[in-house]
């Protein structure tokens, strides 16, 4: 797929930010994390915007951040977990650039999550395994799903290079 932009998409954990970042070096392209800009924004982690305002106003700001980023060209930005949920944000990634799922398995997801509370949707099981299925529709509608689970980051890196490239 010739495009200029590449979006990671998937569950938290999936990776997206390793992958993106090493993917950026490997084209020599900018890279930008929507977590992490939103932490830069508000000034707060994630978790903590969860807490004092809840998910709704993380969204918004979620949907603000992303907007910024789309007259950048020649870029990777790994979203965060539920950005690519939102029928919106998906509609604008999609018309933006390559929207790339890399989807792992759950099991692999709770190894990989820290239970140290900076995840807020992973601190109940149950609840992150429905969500985690909720999801799997919204990323199954992604350009391109790398099997994850597995595969060393610059694996995933020459997958899509060579999927850009084809």
């Amino acid at each position: 797929m010739k495009t200029d932009k590449v979006y990671l998409v998937g569950f938290m954990g999936a990776g997206k930010t390793s992958v993106g970042r090493a993917l950026a070096k490997r084209l020599d392209w900018r890279f930008a994390d929507i977590d992490e800009l939103i932490e830069q924004r508000e000034h707060a982690s994630v978790s903590d915007i969860f807490a004092r305002h809840g998910e709704p106003y993380f969204r918004g700001v979620e949907r603000a951040v992303l907007a910024e980023q789309l007259p950048v060209r020649h870029a990777v930005v790994a979203t965060g977990g539920g950005t690519f949920v939102d029928p919106q944000n998906r509609a604008v990634i999609k018309a933006d650039g390559a929207a790339v799922w890399l989807d792992v398995p759950l099991e692999r997801v709770i190894a990989r999550i820290p239970q140290d509370g900076r995840r807020p949707l992973a601190s109940d099981r149950v609840n992150l395994e429905r969500l985690f299925q909720a999801r799997r529709p919204a990323y199954e509608q992604a350009h391109l799903r790398l099997d994850a689970g597995r595969p060393a980051v610059q694996s995933l890196v020459d997958q899509l290079v060579d999927w850009l490239e084809a």
